[in-house]
């Protein structure tokens, strides 16, 4: 069955401030779509032209992976936790709402938070999503989905080598699931995990004190072995 959700639709103004830019270069980057490829107008509201917030958010996003490429990380802890501005700032984009609107908009493209924090009060409740610095970094070294960094010639990290032979009820997390798995980085990983490809581990065995989540190497065994039977 076709998906029946309304897309998100956002005025130039609405997308001039979250990129940082003015009403008129978004007028612009529109009346030069036959170059630019910015997306077309998704409706209308009185006089005003209306877009697709994804295809938007999704068209700027592609832009800035050449610049991207070259941008250096600040050097932090890779321990430290960073909201979605920070890690927004973290990985060079301009738009200080780049993480949230993947979040949002493109689930399963970004890594999962590495912590979740319920905050406010019953009645109006809200969540805090915190990434460590080393998931940032490996998935910018390979994002999911479109490969590399455009200019960038960099290998992935390569993740640790885990023992598949290791006690069947040790607690594991996503950095050894992957690696259980075959994956290339984490944020694969938690792609491939947001987007329902592994089942089996939908639901963990159990969450740490700060919300990570941890599965027994023997469940990632039998997600891998009914991966290899898929293939």
């Amino acid at each position: 069955m076709a998906s029946t959700r309304k897309p998100r639709l956002a005025d130039a103004a609405e997308i001039a401030a979250e990129q940082g830019l003015t009403s008129a270069r978004i007028t612009r980057l529109y009346n030069t779509r036959d170059d630019s490829g910015f997306p077309e107008v998704a409706g209308m509201r009185r006089r005003a032209r209306l877009w697709d917030h994804a295809e938007v958010t999704k068209w700027f996003a592609q832009r800035d992976l050449a610049r991207l490429g070259d941008h250096k990380p600040p050097a932090l802890d890779p321990d430290e936790l960073l909201n979605g501005t920070a890690a927004s700032r973290f990985l060079g984009y301009k738009n200080i709402n780049q993480v949230s609107n993947y979040v949002r908009d493109h689930p399963g493209y970004f890594p999962d938070p590495d912590v979740v924090e319920e905050m406010g009060t019953p009645e109006r409740p809200y969540r805090k999503l915190l990434w460590r610095v080393q998931t940032l970094l490996d998935w910018k070294a390979s994002r999911p989905g479109s490969g590399r960094y455009v200019n960038s010639d960099r290998p992935a990290p390569a993740l640790r080598a885990v023992p598949v032979d290791g006690d069947p009820d040790e607690l594991l997390g996503a950095t050894q699931a992957a690696a259980l798995l075959g994956y290339k980085s984490v944020g694969s990983f938690s792609s491939s995990l947001a987007q329902g490809n592994l089942p089996l581990l939908k639901t963990p065995d159990a969450l740490t004190d700060s919300g990570r989540r941890r599965w027994t190497r023997k469940r990632i065994l039998e997600q891998s072995a009914q991966r290899r039977q898929k293939r």
